[in-house]
């Protein structure tokens, strides 16, 4: 069995392939590839090689649903993602399975026997029955809704309305509030991208998650980039890269 995997962060990768080797010795780890482009010059050259896809959503490039429309993918695909609210879209991307993180080795041997039960038999599971799995997902994601943060000698609650936006720095989070205070969290970057509600907080870039409240402006930058102008003001510039403007503007409108 021979899969690569398509995840932006280095550590959800190792982890990923570690428990692989400790499920199924048989499967090679042929690539780990970080973001949209990677994955589509991999899949370009290498697609015959391979039997099995595991594959976040929300790369640091984009969605990995743009994947598809540049190359043509017959493989099945393990989407492991933060979100739920992807399920249809990946259930008609090849997906065979949807697992949410934090994922555990039950889930993953779960998706494998699914697997390898396609593989032998033939056929894919029906559409109505796809349906039905990414139905059930829905409103099962509790958000985070408030942090307890350290100011002088004491604890305080803060609540995740109150964010403004997200900065990491030298491997420390601070949370900007709408009374222009920071504080440390406890938490990394990628902890809190799974944590907080999709619909309100957006993964800006790997030094920020912004709140959509808190956006009062967004302008044209260089290179079909996007600068944000947030209350209060960030520590630096927050940019959107080219690839994430789409998903950036659908996240906006919504």
């Amino acid at each position: 069995m021979r899969v690569a995997i398509i995840e932006d962060e280095p550590a959800t990768a190792r982890n990923l392939q570690h428990m692989l080797q400790e499920i199924a010795p048989e499967a090679e780890v042929l690539a780990i590839l970080p973001g949209v482009t990677d994955a589509v010059s991999w899949l370009q050259q290498h697609a015959q090689q391979c039997d099995l896809l595991f594959m976040d959503i929300r790369l640091s490039d984009g969605l990995s649903f743009e994947i598809f429309s540049q190359v043509h993918i017959t493989l099945p695909v393990i989407f492991i993602t933060a979100f739920d609210d992807y399920a249809l879209q990946a259930f008609k991307a090849n997906g065979i399975d949807y697992i949410l993180k934090p994922f555990d080795d039950g889930e993953l041997k779960q998706a494998l026997v699914k697997f390898n039960r396609l593989r032998t038999q033939g056929g894919t599971d029906s559409y109505a029955q796809l349906l039905k799995i990414a139905e059930s997902l829905k409103g099962n994601t509790s958000y985070k809704q408030s942090f307890l943060v350290h100011t002088r000698d004491k604890l305080i609650p803060l609540t995740a309305g109150q964010i403004s936006w997200f900065y990491t720095a030298n491997e420390i989070v601070y949370a900007g509030t709408a009374d222009n205070k920071q504080y440390i969290i406890e938490a990394t970057m990628e902890q809190l991208q799974q944590q907080l509600d999709p619909a309100c907080f957006f993964r800006a870039n790997r030094q920020f998650i912004v709140q959509k409240k808190a956006i009062l402006e967004v302008d044209f930058y260089f290179n079909g980039r996007l600068s944000l102008k947030i209350n209060p003001p960030a520590k630096e510039q927050i940019l959107i890269s080219k690839a994430r403007v789409p998903e950036f503007r659908q996240w906006m409108n919504s």
